[in-house]
């Protein structure tokens, strides 16, 4: 008997042992991931802005880190958010500027688009494609992506629900987010119609209406405010997680990408607040605005309501504590559908006018504010300038997962600089833009090499020293021989022909 107690004591000890590390298994932090559209790097009160309010977003920043080096990975919608699900820089990317894969028919027609749902969507990324989505999934994370996706259109395997994500809700179709008052959204593969009237984008006001009349933009202010319903649907899906299983959410809003439509006790606000307007009539496409200036700054401030209240959830729920969130946007700001950028400073310290904003790969269009908050790991008031892009997000989400990455990507972890440890700035930088004449940019230290018009036969290289000229006025490359000749013989590495001949480029591709 005393032999079989002494030999059973190990094992009870081992079983008690066994349970206690069990018990004391800590779960990987829930990430939300939300990414703005269209919104500058000056457009937040922490990074600078003096005319809109985001005292919520400023909170996230005061309790986490702000970079002040964080690029896009493109300077528009679909190849940015393709670089980000995939690592994959845009010399490599499946998708390297937008494609609305007109052989389909008139995919520009609403009403058509409506009647038949294969004309929505864009051209779709491939089955097998390794996203953040899939990568967590692999790491035991229920995994969510409301909002805008852009990735592929319904009935293709680019759909969210096959790359990655058990849920999804929102526009399928950019072309869709051309109003926050569609007639439907998506829920995973079926249409989710709202009760809203057929208000086809860039509808101008009608004959004879009064421009300062503001009832005469009442077709533009339905009943079903896309972010609202969206963000519904966020809260629910936060509510239904349990403290047992991590979460990844990936909220992609569609604000502040014009058409100017916001809530009206927003814009009252911004009306009381910047005074009286002159009305932008849709000269410059998109749907008109009694308001626009005070529309502008009312969706980026209800887009820091629904910050708040989100991060509200979480502490209810009592997650909070382990939840990293990521804020950014997707490219810098907009120079149409009524905006006026100039005058809000959209671009903080880099330029964001026509030319140099969205749609062009100099500073203002591809710098994007980031935070990140991660209570008790991340230092709260911290400010990085360490160089990142959206291509290094995926390594570095593994990281926070404790996930071993399967699949080579371009970026490198910035994880170590989130929890406070130095880390080497990256070799370089590297971004492609096919469209607005085609664009290449490296970034290689303090310097920034871009070339215009690649596709009309190319412009000579331009370099800027980004310390000394961050609003990339004087261009030095004649001086600095040497440091073209490395940013040459990055291209060359980097570049690899894109099988959308949409997307090529005729010096590096022979065509």
């Amino acid at each position: 008997m005393k032999k079989s107690l002494l030999f059973s004591i190990p094992v009870f000890l081992f079983f008690v042992a066994g349970c206690q590390q069990k018990k004391q298994e800590v779960v990987p932090p829930n990430i939300i991931y939300i990414l703005a559209d269209d919104l500058g790097y000056g457009d937040l009160g922490c990074y600078g802005q003096g005319k809109i309010e985001t005292p919520n977003i400023d909170a996230l920043a005061a309790s986490g880190m702000m970079f002040t080096q964080h690029y896009s990975g493109a300077p528009v919608c679909a190849p940015a958010r393709a670089v980000l699900l995939t690592g994959q820089h845009s010399g490599h990317s499946q998708v390297r500027g937008n494609d609305e894969w007109g052989s389909r028919g008139d995919v520009w027609d609403y009403y058509a688009m409506l009647a038949d749902s294969t004309l929505e969507g864009q051209r779709p990324i491939a089955t097998g494609t390794v996203t953040i989505g899939s990568m967590l999934q692999g790491a035991g994370y229920t995994t969510a992506v409301v909002g805008k996706w852009g990735l592929g259109a319904p009935h293709t395997e680019g759909v969210p629900n096959k790359q990655g994500f058990d849920y999804f809700f929102g526009y399928n179709c950019q072309r869709q987010a051309h109003t926050l008052y569609p007639v439907h959204l998506w829920e995973n593969d079926h249409r989710v119609y709202l009760n809203n009237d057929t208000i086809a984008p860039n509808k101008k006001l009608a004959e004879g209406a009064d421009p300062n009349d503001l009832e005469s933009y009442g077709n533009y202010f339905l009943t079903d405010y896309a972010p609202e319903v969206m963000f519904e649907r966020i809260t629910h899906f936060v509510d239904e997680q349990s403290s047992e299983k991590p979460f990844f959410l990936y909220w992609a809003t569609p604000i502040p990408h014009v058409p100017l439509q916001a809530p009206e006790k927003w814009i009252d606000h911004y009306v009381e607040k910047f005074g009286n307007e002159t009305p932008y009539l849709g000269e410059r496409s998109y749907f008109p605005s009694r308001y626009p200036r005070a529309t502008y700054a009312a969706m980026v401030s209800y887009l820091d309501e629904q910050v708040g209240e989100l991060v509200e959830q979480l502490k209810s729920k009592g997650i909070y504590e382990n939840t990293l969130i990521i804020f950014t946007s997707d490219n810098g700001p907009t120079f149409n559908g009524g905006t006026d950028s100039p005058w809000f400073n959209s671009g903080g310290e880099f330029r964001e006018e026509q030319g140099y904003g969205k749609g062009y790969l100099y500073e203002g269009g591809i710098r994007v504010p980031m935070i990140a908050s991660w209570p008790g790991n991340i230092k709260e008031g911290s400010i990085s300038d360490h160089a990142s892009v959206f291509y290094d997000v995926m390594p570095t989400l593994a990281d926070v997962a404790g996930k071993s990455l399967d699949i080579a990507t371009d970026g490198t972890s910035f994880y170590p600089t989130l929890i406070g440890h130095e880390q080497p700035q990256p070799e370089f930088l590297y971004w492609e833009f096919p469209s607005y004449g085609g664009q290449i940019a490296v970034r290689l230290g303090d310097w920034k090499a871009l070339k215009l018009d690649v596709q009309k036969g190319g412009s000579s290289w331009l370099l800027f020293d980004l310390k000394s000229d961050p609003l990339e006025m004087h261009d030095v490359a004649e001086e600095n021989p040497d440091v073209l000749q490395k940013v040459k013989e990055i291209v060359t590495r980097e570049h690899v022909t894109s099988p959308n001949e949409r997307w090529r480029f005729e010096e590096l591709d022979g065509v």
